[in-house]
């Protein structure tokens, strides 16, 4: 199936023509089929000759009804251009094909009508004369009478020819329904209708619809109920457990998981003078949006043809790189012109020339999904972020590129990181009050790295450096202590001396001279065991522990095992935790625990 919209000056015949084509009626409302003009977004839907189906969505041509007209050619790859004979090129025409070339739309046919009224060679010649500098140039024209039925049988062959030539998508691709219409069947709920650019929908799905999880309950394509349906394809969707008030045109219905919302996009736009405060278009959706031009770097060049900027949009919506958007002045109602999604999760623009140096990294920026340049431009990622983006991130990466769990790091990022690790592990810190190396988190701040997973695999990968406690130091370093922290473990040592695993608390430590600094070195010196929960023990604990733990029954519950430590739970977990990791104990049959060998 394909999906072809309608435009043009109103009551120049659209909907006319859609009925003679497909033998429904488009307009769905009674005051449409009054006053002779559509007013919302009609369906319909016919076979070609070629066996090929093909639905229609009919969008109003009157100027009051732009936002609805928008809504219906969001989505929808092609267009059926009505021009009427006897009044050739029009106000509405001219707007709708404006509308048509800021969005990219490229395939499409002309249909003259009333040529049952007027010769159709003037307003063919027009319309190719008028095409010719937009993405519709040289599309095919038809003279057709919706009336009489002369040249449909033309028409329906250019549509089968259009429909051919139109690229199929990929039905495995998540899923960004943007929807157009939605209502209410009395015992089945909510239903949602759009055009399903790609992917697959199923019966039974688990879904997005606002952050919210739902199911689909059925599915219905072309009026029938179907199982599955793949894009493109217009499509019902009835949703289980969703209030009538809770979906509105312009929402999207997304694949799970698979899509980031974004309120900040930053975009090439052909039209370098942009009012602070416009509306953005995109899919059936209509966005108030803050414009923020991206300004220039080179002052004495020749200015380009086409700008950046950043768009702050009111509310949320799931972007990708490459998509396109319709930019229009709501004081004037006018189309400004369109724009290219270079960047749905751009960084924030808070120091000076912050803006002058990202229009500079977007310059030759083409608009077009690229992991490289995505790399290139964030030194590094997440994957999870670049595909929701719509950037593929393939098994087989780049030479260039490094892999740590699920970052992405551009090769020269990652070794200016290594370099930067040696020099502030092995360079004196002044005034620095520990001796045993710097902890994981000062690294991090340090580094300005995004995750102390990436902290480890850069430790992994310098030979000279080792991790020993949370602390990071030359490897074969020798830890000492200063005397003050030294004298504070022998206070601890003897807390303890008489029962080994009353570790104290917080309030206890800090009274016998030992913050967190301090546990941190002594820790990394190796003379007490730190475990979480700031659970602090002597380093024999572990063996003490073993001791005790062989003479109880085996296996032994968490509850018998504190009773033979004689310590309360918050000891008891962490350090059989810590017994399991050293493979002093194991696990066996759910919470019960044995000593290994």
């Amino acid at each position: 199936m394909q999906v072809i919209a309608t435009a043009g000056h109103v009551d120049h015949g659209k909907s006319t023509l859609v009925r003679a084509l497909t033998g429904m009626e488009p307009d769905r409302w009674a005051e449409e089929r009054r006053r002779g003009m559509t007013i919302d977004l009609g369906y319909a839907w016919a076979r070609l000759p070629s066996g090929r189906q093909i639905a229609f969505v009919d969008v109003p041509g009157h100027e009051r009804f732009a936002t609805n007209m928008l809504a219906g050619i969001g989505p929808v790859p092609a267009v059926l251009l009505v021009i009427a004979a006897d009044e050739g090129w029009a106000a509405q025409t001219e707007d709708h094909v404006r509308a048509l070339n800021a969005l990219g739309v490229s395939h499409g046919v002309v249909a003259v009508t009333r040529c049952d009224l007027a010769d159709p060679t003037s307003a063919m010649a027009e319309a190719a004369e008028r095409l010719a500098g937009t993405t519709l140039a040289g599309v095919p024209a038809v003279a057709v009478s919706g009336a009489t039925g002369e040249g449909l049988e033309q028409l329906r062959t250019a549509l089968d020819q259009l429909a051919s030539r139109l690229i199929a998508p990929d039905p495995t691709t998540r899923v960004r329904l943007w929807v157009d219409r939605c209502f209410t069947i009395h015992g089945s709920g909510t239903v949602v209708t759009g055009t399903l650019a790609a992917g697959t929908v199923r019966r039974g799905d688990v879904m997005e619809l606002k952050g919210r999880e739902v199911s689909v309950r059925a599915l219905q394509c072309l009026g029938e109920p179907v199982d599955e349906v793949s894009g493109v394809a217009r499509i019902a969707v009835n949703l289980r457990g969703v209030a009538h008030d809770h979906a509105h045109r312009g929402d999207t219905l997304l694949s799970r998981g698979a899509w980031r919302d974004s309120c900040a996009v930053d975009v090439r736009t052909n039209h370098r003078e942009l009012p602070t405060h416009l509306v953005v278009h995109v899919g059936s959706a209509a966005i108030p949006a803050r414009v923020r031009v991206l300004p220039d770097g080179d002052v004495d060049a020749p200015a380009p043809s086409t700008a950046c900027a950043r768009l702050q949009l009111q509310s949320p919506v799931p972007l990708q790189v490459g998509d396109r958007l319709l930019l229009r002045d709501p004081g004037r109602r006018s189309i400004l012109g369109g724009a290219t999604v270079l960047d749905p999760a751009p960084p924030p623009l808070r120091r000076r020339g912050a803006a002058r140096a990202r229009a500079a990294a977007l310059r030759e920026d083409p608009g077009i999904p690229d992991l490289q340049r995505e790399l290139a431009r964030r030194e590094f990622v997440r994957e999870d972020l670049l595909s929701a983006i719509g950037v593929a991130v393939p098994q087989s990466l780049p030479p260039a590129t490094v892999r740590v769990r699920s970052w992405l790091i551009e090769r020269g990022r990652w070794e200016r990181w290594r370099e930067q690790l040696r020099d502030a592990v092995g360079a004196p810190q002044p005034g620095a009050r520990l001796d045993a190396g710097l902890t994981r988190s000062d690294l991090v701040r340090a580094l300005h790295l995004p995750d102390v997973e990436v902290l480890g695999a850069l430790v992994a990968a310098c030979d000279e450096l080792e991790d020993v406690g949370g602390r990071v130091r030359r490897r074969g370093a020798v830890s000492t202590l200063r005397p003050d922290i030294a004298a504070a473990v022998r206070r601890l040592a003897d807390a303890l001396a008489r029962q080994p695993f009353s570790a104290p608390e917080q309030p206890q430590l800090s009274a016998l001279g030992l913050g967190r600094r301090e546990l941190g070195a002594a820790a990394a010196a190796g003379v007490i065991l730190r475990l979480p929960g700031d659970v602090v023990l002597l380093p024999d604990a572990p063996q003490q522990a073993a001791e005790r733990l062989g003479m109880v029954p085996q296996p032994f519950t968490l509850s018998a095992a504190r009773q033979a430590l004689g310590t309360t739970r918050r000891v008891a977990v962490p350090l059989l935790e810590h017994l399991d990791s050293i493979r002093l104990t194991e696990r066996v049959d759910g919470d019960l625990r044995r000593l290994r060998g």
